[in-house]
């Protein structure tokens, strides 16, 4: 038990650093937009959709909306990669595969399941296309980035080699 609890805590960690090379990814590639394509990225949609549940977006600071946008996104990255380690390869280069497969799936499981069903963000077919391919890409970078700390190479692997691992 206490090497799967270890993995957790590890896996959220990898997913906090993960969430900054995502960051800088859809920000680069969001940059490639003219300035009135599409709004905003999905994190600041999300934090707006999440502040209307309780109080009125229009009136919220500008700085406080930005510190939410933050703890918000790295949080969910830290959240989603806790659960990463209990089912990820033991080697590379298959956690550095099943950790994009896994980013796909946290895409695909936020955007087009659970934010639109919790009223925080539309669905993401609702998107233009290159918006789209912009947040896979990112999700890609987070989770190639999410396998290769927690199973890359001496100075890189920090998760343990729990017996319930996949066998890469």
């Amino acid at each position: 038990m206490k090497a799967a609890t270890n993995d957790i805590v590890i896996g959220a960690a990898a997913g906090v650093v993960a969430t900054v090379p995502m960051t800088i990814t859809m920000e680069e590639l969001h940059r490639l937009f003219p300035p009135e394509r599409d709004g905003p990225l999905p994190p600041r949609e999300v934090t707006e959709g999440v502040y209307e549940h309780f109080d009125d977006v229009e009136d919220a600071p500008e700085e406080r909306l930005e510190k939410l946008t933050f703890l918000l996104h790295y949080g969910f990255g830290g959240a989603a990669g806790a659960l990463f380690p209990l089912i990820a390869p033991r080697r590379l280069p298959a956690a550095v595969g099943a950790g994009v497969l896994y980013g796909l799936a946290v895409w695909s499981g936020a955007y087009l399941g659970v934010l639109p069903g919790l009223g925080v963000r539309h669905h993401a077919r609702h998107d233009s296309v290159e918006r789209s391919a912009v947040m896979i890409a990112a999700h890609v970078v987070w989770g190639a980035t999410l396998g290769l700390i927690l199973r890359g190479g001496p100075g890189l692997r920090v998760a343990s080699r729990h017996p319930r691992a996949v066998e890469g």
